[in-house]
């Protein structure tokens, strides 16, 4: 289910540079060099096999490879700083999410803020994250684990991939409506699943694709998820909504490039991702990581992402987590 969508094609277009005439034969030589995509989150996260997954499908539609580099820092802003912050050539970009992209810049000065301030230009995929506990807990329904919070106050531990992330503000929003109270821990995505698997934590919050195999390997169960629907990977596991507490907030991947980058660039590259997509290999991909394929083209990224920053900047202002 799509969280996050209303607006216009000329409000879309601010950013981009049209460029007539040479742009012909400047479209016909891009790209000339690697493509580097910067990742918001750690190796083996969900970000990083996305960006992965998305490099190897896109082989037969681009003429150069796409670099996959990870910069985690600072809650995955770094990445998306550093990307929007380079020349708009086409050769820098990011994998944006909606923490990155709708949440942080509201709590946080930036050099980007919202989605005026870069050039969306494909929609990847959504997600939403699962609660999860290593297997031989003493909790094995998410029943039993709010019931323990409510017993003991503060004394619970969940992971979270970084502060103010979708998997942090799903905790917030569990606190809040289920008037529980954790000790919420903050890691570099995905540490907080080892973590958790490891017994330093209680619990952990991810996306599918980052606890995929520790499922299939027994290390981690399912307690619920937030989301309207269940999990394919876990169709016997509730989701919060039908324990009666709806938080339904996802996340997804997309990539943008900085403001300026010229309109033949960010076609190619819509294009080459479109196509990317719909690869045999990426939809076993998904299938595997329990990804949800989601491509959007530029227009429908920018309506959802104008649309997700007005009602995330309203969240986190109702969950206290404004720091500007």
């Amino acid at each position: 289910m799509k969280r996050f969508t209303v607006f216009t094609l000329p409000a879309m277009m601010v950013g981009l540079t049209v460029l007539p005439g040479s742009s012909v034969a400047q479209q016909a030589s891009y790209p000339e060099k690697p493509i580097t995509i910067l990742v918001p989150y750690g190796a083996g996260g969900a970000s990083d096999q996305l960006a992965r997954g998305l490099a190897e499908a896109s082989k037969k539609h681009l003429r150069q490879p796409i670099l996959v580099v990870n910069r985690p820092e600072a809650s995955g802003t770094r990445a998306i700083s550093d990307a929007l912050g380079s020349t708009p050539d086409g050769y820098t970009l990011a994998l944006g999410t909606v923490a990155t992209l709708t949440v942080q810049p509201h709590r946080i000065t930036l050099p980007y803020g919202g989605p005026d301030s870069y050039v969306p230009v494909a929609k990847i995929m959504t997600e939403h994250n699962v609660l999860i506990v290593r297997a031989g807990a003493p909790w094995t329904t998410a029943r039993q684990f709010l019931n323990d919070a409510r017993a003991h106050p503060g004394t619970l531990s969940i992971g979270v991939p970084g502060f103010a992330t979708v998997p942090h503000l799903n905790i917030e929003q569990l606190q809040l409506l289920g008037k529980l109270r954790f000790k919420v821990v903050c890691f570099d995505a995905p540490l907080q699943v080892a973590a958790a698997v490891g017994g330093q934590v209680d619990a952990a919050v991810a996306a599918p694709a980052a606890v995929v195999s520790q499922i299939k390997q027994h290390k981690a169960i399912v307690l619920g998820v937030f989301d309207e629907r269940r999990l394919a990977l876990a169709p016997s596991v509730p989701t919060f909504k039908e324990l009666g507490l709806a938080i339904t907030l996802g996340s997804m991947g997309a990539i943008v490039a900085p403001r300026g980058t010229p309109a033949y660039i960010v076609t190619t590259l819509n294009e080459a991702i479109r196509k990317a997509v719909a690869e045999p290999s990426f939809i076993s991909f998904a299938d595997n990581t329990g990804t949800t394929i989601d491509y959007e083209g530029p227009e429908a990224l920018a309506r959802e992402l104008r649309q997700a920053y007005k009602e995330n900047g309203e969240l986190i202002r109702v969950l206290g987590l404004t720091q500007k």
